[in-house]
């Protein structure tokens, strides 16, 4: 199952929505797990937290879900 992530802006920093997904306890974790693991955004491994993600980017953290980005009106 897929979950939506709702946003009023253009995008969404991966970092952010790893954030949203209330996963991890701090911004130092989020930064520690992308470096070590990272996440697959549109079927690319990425490990950078400042990617930014746009409405239909899909994201999957592994053993977490998967997440796709949209925007809300």
């Amino acid at each position: 199952m897929i979950e939506e992530i709702a946003i009023k802006t253009e995008y969404i920093t991966l970092g952010q929505l790893i954030k949203l997904v209330n996963v991890f306890d701090s911004g130092g974790m989020i930064k520690a797990f992308l470096q070590d693991q990272g996440a697959i955004v549109n079927g690319e491994r990425e490990h950078r937290r400042g990617r930014k993600l746009y409405p239909d980017d899909e994201v999957e953290i592994e053993e977490i879900g998967k997440f796709i980005v949209k925007l809300k009106k």
